[in-house]
């Protein structure tokens, strides 16, 4: 059929004077209907409806993951329908053509309807085409030549296919629009099978992101936890590891992949292997892992994953010190530099610690309650080398007679009733390459002294219900209050227990004998307790500190410590009186009316001298011993302060 004859039957159909011999579908009459009701021109020479191309280009933005797609499906089809001359388009879910493929004669042909990049072909701008026809029935629709609406399309045929994403939303159309003499009853088709294959594209593609944001969250899991994590086939392939599992464990991380977990380690492992390809839940169950740079004891937790595609375990690896930072809180900032004094005994007990840090063995505190004890114990762990480990403290008085061996060495699952599953690692096990601190060490039973030897003697400990010696490496701190030989005498505490733990020991002297770090130990206490309840302290009046250097202090630094809280408690305008000590310290004492109304560190020294000559009459002897210094300290202070006692 010419095209002449073809432009006369579509002007017989819009005026109503089909010919007999040409059938116009259903579809295609409903939708002359409603272009005529749109108001849509039919003789309208080209397609005026087209974006500028700052517009043009902000649609194509949008869509360009669909265009990314479309275009190699659009290129397949291009090749099989060359030779007749057709044009490729798609165009988004408004109708505007985002993109066009075709060589120049066929862009040509499509370029004198403005079936170009930009063009809006909507029913509503452009009448009867088989775009159009697609956005409205969201089915494939094709368009022969008269049927078109406007007489501009109607030497061509177009073809077109509607593109859906995964959930079944429209996306665009894909058209193959040409000359009317070169449709064909597959024409159809091949744009149906196009735009089909370009849907499943969309959805591996949806799959393959997806996957791939699955394997992002999965691997920022896995190297988010600061524990190390390994997944394993049952019969040890390793699937997954993180970085910090390599760094533990001592392996290539990048040279893991399908190798067995039993050559990425040393051989002589076959206690740790069996545990997590048994394909059993373990909880909590130390592991002893020889690595190629050494032994390390770790904290293990394993899952079995079990289903028809694959059996394995999910591996948690701790190391023992950081279960004990983070859960315990084994870790402590005092050092040194937080003990304050400067009398000579006091000063003597900081130098005997600070030789005891520089060694690994066992050292004794002696002293009073209050005196300090644990402070020395953090300062000599922390001036150690072993200040990155643990320090793990353990009171032997607070603990229950029958918990104490449980807390100490741990117990394995079934060891008693109520034992709970996995068991229990005890704090020497916990505090492997660090400190044990054992304070009140002389409250502890004596049947369960002689198991504390025989851990100190061959550095193993064993669980209770346990059968397997576990080896430990650890500095031990003991600390008590009370006279070790009394008690030894008394059948109390074992005298061999007593030599190894007294390798070292240091006596802390008490408050009374120290008085002259009392000035000091009230300032520093004035100024931390102030600051952490937001308080001003303007002075003290010259008789707290009077009352404050006349009193015994049974409970030591702890008991001043306390005296200094409640004043400040108490004190309402800033200034520390004595009516705010408490009553059985109060009225004892005789006012010495010459200390300065505002205490300072320069002048607390001078102070006291001072104090002390006027209490003891310019007696000097009796000054220097309450100073704990010798008497020719004591001159030269005396010069020092240009203080004539006479």
């Amino acid at each position: 059929m010419k095209a002449s004859q073809i432009i006369d039957i579509w002007q017989k159909i819009q005026t109503g004077d089909t010919p007999p011999d040409i059938t116009i579908p259903q579809f295609i009459k409903e939708s002359h209907k409603r272009s005529d009701s749109y108001g849509v021109d039919p003789f309208k020479r080209t397609n005026y409806h087209i974006l500028d191309q700052k517009e043009l280009q902000k649609r194509v933005e949008v869509n360009q993951k669909l265009l990314n797609i479309t275009i190699p499906s659009m290129n397949d089809l291009y090749a099989i329908t060359k030779e007749a001359n057709f044009c490729i388009a798609i165009a988004n879910h408004e109708g505007y053509i985002l993109k066009r493929i075709g060589d120049e004669h066929q862009l040509e042909f499509t370029g004198y309807s403005n079936f170009v990049e930009g063009a809006n072909w909507t029913e509503e701008k452009m009448g009867t085409n088989a775009v159009g026809l697609v956005l409205v029935h969201n089915k494939p629709c094709q368009v022969h030549a008269y049927e078109h609406y406007c007489k501009c399309a109607c030497l061509s045929t177009c073809s077109a296919a509607p593109i859906h994403d995964t959930e079944g939303n429209l996306l665009g159309v894909l058209d193959l629009t040409g000359p009317y003499k070169h449709v064909n009853a597959h024409t159809l088709g091949l744009v149906v099978a196009s735009a089909r294959a370009i849907e499943r594209s969309i959805k591996l593609d949806m799959m393959y992101n997806e996957v791939n944001s699955a394997n992002m969250y999965k691997n920022t899991i896995m190297e988010s936890i600061s524990e190390g994590m390994i997944a394993v086939h049952n019969y040890g392939e390793v699937k997954l590891i993180n970085d910090r599992a390599c760094q533990m464990l001592d392996i290539d991380g990048d040279n893991y992949r399908n190798k067995n977990i039993k050559d990425l380690l040393p051989p002589n492992n076959y206690y740790f292997f069996s545990t997590i390809l048994k394909g059993q839940k373990v909880y909590g169950e130390t592991m002893l892992i020889n690595t190629h740079k050494g032994k390390k004891k770790f904290l293990l937790n394993c899952t079995p994953i079990q289903n028809h595609e694959m059996k394995g375990s999910v591996v948690t690896l701790h190391e023992l010190h950081q279960v004990v930072n983070k859960i315990i809180g084994a870790k402590t900032n005092i050092t040194f530099d937080n003990l304050i004094g400067q009398s000579y005994e006091f000063k003597q007990a900081i130098e005997q610690a600070k030789m005891a840090a520089e060694s690994n063995s066992s050292v004794l505190l002696l002293g009073e309650s209050g005196v300090g004890k644990d402070l020395f114990a953090k300062s000599i762990h922390n001036a150690s080398n072993r200040k990155n480990e643990a320090f793990f403290a353990i009171n032997c008085a607070a603990i229950p007679r029958e918990l104490i061996s449980s807390e100490l060495f741990g117990y394995n699952e079934g060891a008693f009733t109520g034992a709970r599953k996995g068991g229990k690692p005890g704090a020497f096990e916990l505090a492997d390459q660090g400190t044990i601190f054992l304070d009140e060490i002389g409250e502890m039973p004596v049947d369960l002294q002689a198991t504390l030897l025989r851990v100190v003697e061959e550095k193993t400990i064993l669980r209770l219900g346990g059968r397997e010696f576990i080896p430990i490496n650890i500095r031990l701190i003991s600390a008590t209050n009370k006279d070790v030989q009394e008690e030894i005498k008394q059948g109390n505490f074992r005298n061999d227990l007593f030599y190894r733990l007294s390798v070292i020991t240091i006596d802390i002297p008490p408050l009374r004998q120290r008085k002259s770090d009392i000035p000091l130990l009230v300032d520093h206490f004035v100024n931390s307790i102030s600051s952490r309840f937001g308080k001003t302290i303007k002075k003290i009046d010259p008789e707290v500190m009077d009352i404050l250097l006349n009193h015994n202090w049974p409970g030591n630094i702890r008991e001043l410590s306390n005296t200094i809280e409640r004043a400040i408690n108490l004190t309402r305008n800033g200034i520390l009186s004595a009516d705010l000590l408490p009553k059985q310290m109060q009225g004892d004492h005789p006012r010495l009316s010459v200390w300065d109304q505002t205490i300072t560190k320069n002048n607390m020294e001078e102070q006291l001298i001072r104090t002390y000559l006027i209490k003891f009459g310019n007696n000097k002897s009796r000054v220097a011993k309450a100073m704990n210094i010798s008497r020719g300290s004591l001159y030269r202070k005396l010069a020092k302060y240009d203080i004539d006692p006479d």
